[in-house]
């Protein structure tokens, strides 16, 4: 089972951010998820948002890591870890790292954005081979994408029904289309209280891991911070859940409803 599908999609749904008073997160914003497959507390994920330098520029990086805890490590141990360094200015990513160890099914893989050749390269360290693919116009990494989106969409212009559209990069692959279906409100309970939250469908690839292509569902914050509430998936064997299970340096307020 690639529980790393799972990461992915708390790893990426968002990534780019503009330094501007209206930006929906800062660095040191911290999020913990606590993953459940059945009755089995599987997995923790984080993200954590740092500060660094590339070729003299400032840049995000976000570090993601997520493993198995207890009894389902004991199944099928899992530790992974995704980083992105994007611009803190237009959210372009400039590198991507996925190191994942599932089982034993391994993946070693650094891509590099070269926007003045127009051409992303991917280094491939565990088949020691190397890819160029051609960039296209905002084209986001896994990591890189969930941030973008958390400051470059507005509630008001969502439609039931209609996608947001994100040209994405992150494996050999190539650059395909990923698409997130707005399907309106709802309030989640967590335990932190009641959380009104907007809900989307990521669209995914059926057969190996997801039952249909609208297996996945996602919950996001209505407020100014917009990070990810919940997330449910019915895999081609069970089902998963996520929960937003800790937060630090929020740089707005976590809106709960108080009854």
């Amino acid at each position: 089972m690639r529980k790393s599908i799972i990461l992915v999609f708390l790893f990426s749904f968002f990534v780019a951010q503009s330094q501007n008073e209206n930006s929906a997160f800062n660095v040191g914003e911290w999020l913990k998820y606590r993953m459940h497959y059945g009755f089995l507390n599987a997995s923790y994920a984080t993200l954590q948002v740092n500060s660094a330098t590339m070729n003299e520029k400032p840049v995000y990086h976000v570090v993601g890591h997520g493993e198995t805890t207890g009894i389902a490590s004991w199944f099928f141990k899992v530790d992974d870890t995704y980083e992105s360094y994007f611009d803190k200015n237009d959210g372009k990513p400039y590198r991507f790292v996925r190191k994942i160890d599932e089982g034993g099914y391994t993946k070693d893989i650094e891509i590099n954005f070269d926007y003045k050749q127009s051409k992303a390269e991917l280094n491939d360290k565990k088949n020691k081979k190397k890819l160029n693919f051609t960039l296209q116009d905002n084209i986001q990494d896994l990591i890189s994408a969930f941030y973008f989106l958390r400051n470059n969409y507005k509630t008001e212009d969502l439609e039931v029904g209609k996608a947001i559209t994100l040209k994405m990069l992150y494996d050999d692959d190539g650059v395909f289309n990923f698409k997130l279906k707005y399907l309106g409100k709802e309030v989640i309970n967590t335990k932190y209280g009641k959380v009104e939250c907007l809900k989307f469908r990521p669209l995914v690839q059926s057969g190996r891991v997801f039952k249909e292509q609208e297996s996945l569902s996602l919950w996001v914050s209505n407020d100014e911070n917009r990070i990810p509430i919940r997330i449910k998936a019915d895999l081609a064997v069970g089902a998963i859940k996520a929960d937003i299970d800790g937060y630090n340096g929020l740089k707005h307020q976590f809106k709960i409803i108080m009854d």
